[in-house]
């Protein structure tokens, strides 16, 4: 029996533009508390079990992570720190970072259209991008600056530039130099610091001469912003503090060298372990919350809200440890906790799906807070066997939180789909499946309301139909197995899926870049119908930043861009893809060279044109 695909009901980025193109129109007339103090004064932290713990005043919360520190820190500084530093007056570098294409973690993709013009994991919640789009006007971020477009004539019309502190592009793969929010007529736009994060509010009431509102550096580095009704949210991660540490030098040297370096840890206050503003902690003592687990990972992550209509009233959560792990949906933040890593510093660029290597972990901690307005509430808890990726292999529907789950010491070699829901102050499990892909990678899910696409990959491609209609019993429908592996999928419709990733051999060995048409009519015999193999050493962009795709559904039309080598160097392409009874035509169009290639969008209009943003062009493409 035929079972269509239920994707969750979303308004599509075409038809949803008009509410905010109204405001613009012609004349582009669109819309228009104090600071927590560091005391533990009117906590927002609700604990609602053990496994997190209120210290109870800024004293204790500061021992807590003293206590926690001096066990992890040695003679040449913390323990098992390996980094690598730029020159002095620039941000830090991560290793093997180079001009190349760095693709070692594959990311997981559950995406769709919004009506900001950005595919986002969840409908609902808007994400930051490079491009956002209202109506007409269309707004980009470049180099340092904010970039105003009237997108209604024949060609895009540039309006205004204006300089936003710290949005600048540091030059490596995955940087763009600053991503932004649209909300109301207020751009919150987004950059990078040596030191921090800065968010720059600018009113574009007039988009012809668009207006700073605010401006405020937050120290610790952006892993993820996320807007759900008019309230931004940034998750805020404050790793381990950079402090002063000696080396062993002489005799006993590593033992002077310990005492030192732990007297300093000791030293330490709360602006060296939460993120500040001008020096005092953005969060409130009695808003952040310890793990009862010392073993992971330490430092802080801290949910901060603001409101751009008032930009500087805020309100921030905190839990003292250190992830970049974490999912929204409408109504609940996940963080998923780990182990410390074995090296850093941070990546500069904001939900760009590239971690760090942890060290092995066999469970994995969840921690669940319910959004309701500006506030966060801690309301449950729980943990996995196994490894969770990244945000993409979480998903929430119906009360139910669903989670693709790697390999781990504690599971053995084999992937899951585990089902959990909240049972008072804790997230129990409901349902499982287990072996799927032994021995192999998830290397993209896909959630729907009562279905998961998971595909791993070893050596071929297996793409698994897991039934999650019933919670409490997930059921594996099918699997296919075809060489290469999908790394994004995309639904087309109720009974196409398409798939980017890699072409494999049959032995595994990578090839280049393939978008592969598959039919899912029958889910216990998903089968793939058509395949568009792209040049050797050639990448889908989507492999790892899911906004480098864009579906077109009313001209049954796939837009993908493809990044490989060429006589011009690094290269970017527009793979238009045409789909008809079931094949997929191909045309490609060289937009880009360069690293620009990583900024290039698709972006679909309300006007049914798509506008083509590359590093220095905005333009229509010619479909």
């Amino acid at each position: 029996m035929a079972t269509p695909l239920r994707l969750r009901t979303t308004v599509t980025g075409i038809a949803a533009l008009t509410s905010l193109a109204a405001a613009v129109g012609v004349g582009y007339a669109i819309g228009q508390d104090s600071g927590p103090t560091g005391t533990p004064e009117s906590p927002r932290i609700r604990l609602a079990n053990a496994d997190l713990t209120s210290p109870g005043s800024c004293d204790a919360l500061l021992q807590s992570y003293v206590d926690r520190a001096v066990e992890q820190v040695g003679p040449w500084g913390w323990d098992g720190e390996m980094r690598v530093f730029a020159a002095e007056g620039d941000a830090a570098m991560p290793l093997s970072s180079s001009a190349g294409v760095e693709r070692s973690m594959p990311t997981t993709s559950r995406t769709t259209s919004d009506e900001s013009g950005t595919n986002v994991q969840e409908a609902g919640v808007d994400e930051a991008d490079v491009v956002k789009v209202a109506g007409s006007l269309l707004l980009r971020v470049r180099d340092g600056e904010l970039l105003a477009y009237d997108v209604s004539g024949d060609a895009p019309v540039l309006l205004s530039t204006t300089p936003v502190p710290a949005a600048r592009s540091h030059g490596w793969p995955h940087d763009p130099g600053g991503e932004m929010l649209l909300v109301d007529g207020r751009a919150v736009v987004l950059g990078t610091t040596d030191t921090g994060t800065t968010i720059t509010t600018v009113d574009l009431s007039d988009p012809r001469s668009p207006s700073i509102v605010d401006t405020t550096t937050v120290t610790g580095h952006a892993s993820a912003v996320r807007l759900t009704g008019d309230v931004v949210r940034v998750v805020v991660q404050t790793e381990l503090p950079q402090l002063d540490f000696s080396t062993p030098d002489g005799t006993l040297g590593e033992l002077r060298a310990r005492l030192h370096n732990r007297a300093l840890v000791r030293g330490t206050t709360l602006a060296d372990w939460l993120p500040t503003v001008d020096g005092q902690p953005v969060v409130d003592c009695g808003d952040v919350a310890v793990p009862a687990d010392e073993d992971l990972a330490l430092g802080t992550t801290t949910v901060l809200a603001l409101d751009p209509a008032s930009p500087t009233t805020r309100t921030a959560t905190a839990v003292a440890t250190d992830s970049d792990t974490s999912y929204f949906s409408t109504d609940r933040f996940y963080l998923a906790a780990g182990a410390p890593a074995w090296w850093g510093p941070w990546s500069e660029c904001i939900d760009c799906g590239v971690g760090l290597p942890e060290k092995p972990r066999g469970t994995t901690p969840i921690f669940a807070f319910a959004l309701d307005g500006m506030e966060a509430s801690y309301v449950a808890s729980g943990e996995v066997a196994g490894t969770i990726a990244d945000r993409w292999s979480m998903d929430a529907v119906g009360g139910s939180l669903r989670v693709a789950v790697g390999p781990s010491a504690a599971t053995g070699t084999a992937n899951s789909v585990i089902t959990l829901r909240e049972d008072g102050s804790s997230l129990v499990e409901e349902g499982r499946v287990d072996d799927l892909g032994v021995g192999e990678t998830i290397q993209s899910v896909r959630w729907f309301d009562d279905l998961a696409i998971v595909v791993t990959f070893r050596q071929t491609d297996p793409l698994y139909a897991v039934d999650l209609t019933d919670p409490a019993a997930p059921v594996l429908l099918g699997e296919l197995e075809i060489p290469g592996y999908s790394d994004y999928l995309h639904p087309l419709g109720e009974h196409r899926l398409i798939g980017l990733g890699q072409d494999a051999t049959a032995d595994g060995l990578v090839q280049g870049a393939q978008a592969a048409l598959f039919d899912v009519t029958d889910l216990a015999n998903p089968r793939q119908i058509d395949v568009v193999r792209y040049d050797p050493g050639t990448w889908a962009g989507a492999s790892s930043d899911p906004r480098q795709f864009t579906w077109l559904p009313d001209q049954r039309t796939a837009l993908a861009v493809v990044d490989g080598s060429s006589a011009k160097g690094m290269t970017g392409w527009v793979s238009i893809l045409s789909l008809a009874d079931g094949r997929m035509t191909n045309r490609m169009v060289e937009v880009e060279h360069g690293e620009a290639v990583y900024d290039v969008r698709l972006v679909p209009l309300a006007s049914g044109k798509v506008a083509l943003v590359t590093g220095s062009d905005v333009s229509f493409l010619a479909l």
